[in-house]
């Protein structure tokens, strides 16, 4: 298995374990890797640290919130130069974010500026700047995903990256609270080539969730283009690969595809994020 997206410490927020026990968790479930995501922070550097003495592929990349300035193409190129292999775009400050009153760092830190972020059709002044996100994750063959941004945002973008030549477009957990995007409009994107994210998180923590919905979801766009994540490391939410495991049970019990399940698990987040 490899897990597309999990949280560790050290982080603003109370997380289970450390970079290095989390990679040693997944070593011992016999996970291949997982990708490290902080909302404030570079995990580029923690990756590379965490999986030095492990066979595990560790990666890292950038959420682009307040810490970096919002959607910040120089800050992109910083994680990619050093290795990093997603950019996420806003997600804890994405103004959906703050419309569904979920937290951000200015609830940590109440003086801080509630700034948030939006790409078009929301925020058309964005665009260009945007524009050069795409080309410098499209020359680095990295992968771009879609973070917390609205449905209709999370449509030009995935138009705007695939023009631009993104090859690796990820559709962060687009039932989730925040896009809330239907499964047909979820399956349309990724007709242009994007894969959809389910997550544990969801299935564990998300208002009105159940594992029909989850099934339902996973059915309506395709097995061959979802990706199961954990988003786990919450203190409230089981080890991060049990938290994975435990998803791909759930659904199987919802009589989905064992074995494609393991692939949504394992083979195709790999291949999403592995260099070429």
């Amino acid at each position: 298995m490899f897990d597309l997206h999990v949280h560790a410490a050290p982080d603003i927020v109370p997380r289970r374990a450390d970079d290095r026990d989390t990679v040693a968790a997944y070593a011992a479930a016999g996970f291949r890797g997982c990708v490290l995501k902080g909302h404030y922070e570079s995990t580029v550097g923690r990756a590379a640290a965490a999986g030095r003495d492990t066979p595990l592929a560790v990666h890292g990349g950038l959420a682009l919130n307040q810490h970096v300035g919002g959607i910040n193409p120089a800050a992109v190129v910083a994680c990619l130069e050093s290795g990093g292999r997603v950019v996420w775009m806003p997600t804890a400050d994405a103004h959906t974010q703050r419309t569904a009153g979920l937290p951000a760092l200015c609830c940590v830190r109440p003086e801080l500026p509630a700034t948030s972020y939006a790409v078009p059709p929301v925020d058309p002044s964005t665009a260009d700047t945007v524009r050069a996100v795409c080309r410098a994750v499209a020359e680095a063959d990295a992968v771009l995903a879609t973070g917390h941004l609205g449905a209709d945002e999370c449509d030009w973008l995935v138009r705007t990256a695939s023009g631009l030549g993104v090859r690796r477009i990820l559709l962060t957990h687009p039932g989730y609270t925040v896009p809330g995007m239907p499964a047909a409009r979820a399956r349309a994107l990724t007709d242009l080539g994007a894969v959809a994210e389910i997550t544990t998180f969801q299935l564990l923590h998300q208002p009105g969730c159940t594992a029909e919905a989850l099934a339902g979801y996973a059915r309506a766009v395709g097995l061959d283009r979802v990706v199961l994540s954990s988003d786990a490391g919450q203190p409230d939410s089981p080890p991060p690969p049990e938290a994975l495991a435990l998803l791909v049970d759930t659904l199987a019990r919802q009589g989905l595809d064992r074995g494609a399940l393991a692939a949504c698990a394992g083979d195709l987040p790999e291949a999403l994020v592995t260099p070429a």
